[in-house]
């Protein structure tokens, strides 16, 4: 039956929610929206719902939105690099006012944007000259439409053609700047006869990409990377390469003895021009690096696409201090590397002096043994030892617990696995135990 007037009428107005949902820190004028968007649907429902029900409701749409907004939270999964908690973690330097993105302060003259970080990631990587873009994805779109706008053809080995999180599909980035793939070889083996007999006249590039979030093993091969740079330089092709995660410190001791290349190396090794994450193994802000040969470095700098894709003063700021970071030997600092470092000892030491304190809650506690995660793409075969607390609580759900301990004050993410909540204490900092133990306690609490 249609709904009549009458029922129409009962839904509260837009101020009387107003009204009744009372102090939100969320704006105003967004409250007031997400009202009337909520009435909207009531209206075209079937039943009109009682009025304390309707601000029920209310209340938890709001309640939503306030959590989609970007806050802090504790990451318990175990995974270092996770993409849905940010990827890196950061310690955010906060520059107030004003700051000299574009300015010579020696002549007072306009300067050269992000000149110092660029002469500095040039250092790092040992290359005549670097660049940065907002990610990876537009460091090689940039790339690809530079060198193939006369030339088409993109040279890639069919092992390389790999999907890297979520849609993102280095055929699909190809394919989008109008270039066309000569796939070689085999997926599981490709080697320097397969690139010599596919470079040709139409070929614009060589472009061999690193299988970041997989690895292949058994019958598998594929050209040393010197082979390939000197046979690019031979047949006057650029040769470039996608290092994907951008590590810059031996892996070997923690990553099951597997070496991941770096920059640096790759260049030294005959790239003409790299690029690579800020956010991965750099441990720095989202941003796309671009490394190599000056000739081109400039040539991209000056695409008019280029403006599409540079970052702003805060991500200039944030990535240049995680440069020096390396440049003063001072990676310690980078909380990336801190997660990376922390001894299995010392996760011991902090996991019994947490266990003391939710002692006192009820809840039963377990000290477990677990294999922390790079993540993020990256170095797929490494695992971490580390130590994690299993919380089983007893008066509450595992699934209402997790729910709680996401919507806390201080919002924790974890793993319900073997009918535990797991909290891996390798990616939770020390300075961040006590907004833990409240988040536990305020999700303990029965409403």
């Amino acid at each position: 039956m249609a709904k009549t007037k009458s029922n129409l009428r009962s839904i509260p107005g837009v101020d009387t929610l107003l009204e009744a949902v009372g102090d939100c820190p969320l704006p105003h004028a967004l409250v007031a929206a997400s009202i009337r968007d909520e009435l909207k649907i009531l209206r075209k429902g079937k039943d009109i719902p009682e009025p304390k029900k309707i601000i029920e409701q209310v209340r938890q749409r709001l309640k939503e939105l306030e959590l989609s907004r970007l806050q802090p939270v504790i990451n318990g999964t175990g995974i270092l690099i996770h993409t849905n908690l940010g990827r890196s973690p950061l310690s955010l330097v906060a520059e107030g006012g004003y700051t000299n993105l574009e300015i010579d302060l020696a002549s007072g003259r306009r300067g050269k944007r992000a000149r110092y970080l660029e002469d500095c990631l040039a250092e790092l990587c040992g290359a005549e000259a670097a660049m940065v873009t907002n990610n990876c994805a537009a460091a090689l779109v940039l790339i690809l439409r530079h060198l193939t706008a006369e030339k088409k053809e993109v040279v890639i080995s069919r092992g390389e053609l790999v999907q890297i999180g979520g849609d993102y599909r280095i055929p699909d980035i190809l394919e989008s700047t109008d270039a066309q793939l000569k796939e070689i070889g085999t997926t599981n083996r490709t080697n320097l006869a397969d690139y010599n007999k596919a470079i040709g006249k139409d070929t614009a590039l060589v472009l061999k990409v690193h299988r970041s979030n997989f690895f292949m093993e058994g019958f598998v091969g594929s050209p040393d990377r010197r082979e390939l740079a000197a046979l690019a330089r031979k047949k006057r092709v650029p040769f470039v390469e996608d290092v994907g995660s951008g590590v810059f410190l031996p892996t070997e001791s923690w990553a099951n003895g597997h070496h991941e290349p770096t920059p640096k190396e790759v260049i030294k090794n005959g790239a003409d021009l790299v690029c690579f994450s800020g956010d991965k193994m750099l441990g720095g802000p989202q941003a796309g690096i671009i490394a190599g040969k000056a000739r081109y470095v400039k040539a991209l700098k000056q695409h008019p696409f280029f403006r599409a894709l540079r970052c702003d003063k805060i991500i200039l700021n944030t990535l240049q201090k995680t440069v020096e970071a390396y440049l003063h030997n001072k990676t310690d600092e980078l909380p990336l590397h801190q997660c990376l470092n922390t001894t299995l000892k010392q996760l011991k030491r902090r996991a019994t002096r947490l266990e003391k304190e939710l002692a006192k809650l009820p809840l039963t506690v377990t000290l477990t043994e677990s294999q922390s995660q790079i993540g993020g793409g990256s170095l797929p075969q490494a695992t971490l030892p580390s130590v994690a607390l299993d919380l089983l609580p007893t008066e509450i759900s595992l699934k209402d617990f997790a729910s709680k301990l996401r919507r806390a004050s201080t919002p924790v993410i974890g793993v319900i696995c073997g009918g535990r909540f797991r909290l891996d204490l390798r990616t939770v900092f020390p300075d961040q135990e006590k907004s833990l133990l409240q988040s536990i306690t305020q999700s303990l609490e029965t409403s």
